[in-house]
């Protein structure tokens, strides 16, 4: 018998029994399902994330006080055998490629503008924020540039610190408290909304300077440094350490560049995506044991048939190919109905609900349809071999 032929008889088989073959496909049918929904939404975060990382450019280079192995924001290690100070921040200003470099030091304080206060996130930085960060000034101007030594006491409020302090009201030359030091609001941002977990409109922004009294730190948190495009990230980074190992005396001081941060990041969420896709193919297993089930109970069913088969001269091989291509045939239904159901709810979630990042993961979908394939192929072998072996005349005497 032709393979075209038997795959027809296999549907057909199949077709025959639509509530039998619906029920044992269902657990395939979930399963798909499942990874397509659990790795389209691990893809969608995956992309969100590293949006969200790169919108400062890619160009970046950050140095953090103490020598580490890990990567992240550098909060927790102020201390360390030297401070990484302004005067280091304006010495590397002056490296080669160096195309503007931004001094950073975080804290929070309690903010009040008249009868209002609040406690926001306060960034001490410098004035090159716009062009390293890519953030702009919806209305005034940031702060001034060339004021390490004496800065003035001026601030630059984030969207939502503007709105939560002065309403409607322009808050332009007003004066607001940050700590026992009175200042003056010279610039409002454009708002841009959370950065990976950190609400950049919910931010005050003041002269690095003023920042390192306010919170009482001789470290800077960090200094990030954007660099021309065309350099090379290797020399920047030599140039880098050579300057700071000859300011500090010691390699006391950590530089990551953002293509490290970037793929570090995307190794982290990939596994996610991959831990994701295997909690969905759990589900794959039930299904498989339903095949194995159903299969089992079709040859007991259809002995005779197999019987009258072979008498009329069909070969073991005719008869294995039979019962194995139908476990395909109701695998392969599971898998394109579990794709097909899995994108559509995909699809609604997308709608329903915008704020949650999806995005198709084909390579997963694929994968997860090869798999329900070699399910109905490794579930079907047994059943099938069992009825390949059955004898013609014992087969009959059944009927």
């Amino acid at each position: 018998m032709r393979h075209a032929d038997l795959i027809s008889l296999s549907f057909k088989t199949v077709a025959s029994h639509k509530l039998r073959s619906s029920l044992t496909a269902l657990g395939l049918i979930i399963g798909i399902a499942a990874v397509v929904i659990l790795t389209s939404i691990g893809r969608g975060i995956h992309t969100y994330v590293l949006a969200e990382f790169t919108q400062f450019g890619t160009n970046l280079v950050s140095v953090s006080p103490g020598k580490k192995t890990t990567f992240g924001l550098s909060g927790a290690t102020i201390s360390t055998v030297r401070p990484l100070t302004v005067a280091d921040a304006i010495s590397l200003s002056k490296l080669e490629n160096i195309v503007a470099l931004v001094p950073v030091l975080q804290g929070n304080a309690r903010i009040e503008a008249g009868n209002k206060q609040r406690r926001t996130n306060v960034l001490g930085v410098g004035s090159e924020v716009p062009e390293v960060w890519r953030i702009k000034t919806a209305s005034g101007r940031f702060l001034p540039a060339g004021e390490q030594n004496n800065p003035r006491a001026f601030a630059v409020l984030g969207d939502k610190s503007a709105r939560e302090l002065f309403g409607a009201i322009s808050p332009l030359g007003k004066r607001i408290r940050i700590g026992t030091e009175r200042y003056r609001v010279i610039g409002v941002m454009e708002k841009k909304g959370q950065l990976l977990g950190f609400d950049m409109d919910d931010t005050l922004y003041i002269p690095v300077t003023k920042a390192l009294e306010l919170f009482d730190r001789e470290s800077l948190m960090e200094i990030d440094l954007l660099y021309k495009g065309g350099a090379s990230v290797a020399s920047i980074e030599k140039s880098i350490r050579k300057l700071l190992i000859a300011r500090h005396g010691m390699e006391d001081f950590t530089i990551i560049t953002q293509n490290q941060m970037l793929e570090k990041m995307d190794s982290i969420l990939n596994i996610l995506t991959l831990a994701v896709a295997a909690l969905g193919s759990v589900s794959l297993l039930v299904g498989s044991v339903g095949i194995l089930t159903i299969m089992t109970i079709a040859v007991s069913e259809r002995i005779s048939e197999i019987g009258l088969l072979r008498a009329l001269g069909a070969e073991r091989r005719t008869i294995f190919q039979l019962f194995l291509y139908e476990a395909l045939a109701l695998s392969a239904a599971g898998g394109i109905f579990g794709v097909l159901l899995g994108m559509s709810i995909v699809q609604i979630l997308d709608k329903a609900l915008p704020a949650l990042p999806v995005q198709i993961a084909w390579p997963y979908i694929a994968m997860a349809f090869m798999v329900s394939l070699l399910i109905g192929m490794a579930a079907g072998v047994v059943p099938a071999m069992k009825a390949a072996h059955l004898e013609p005349l014992e087969a009959l005497r059944t009927e």
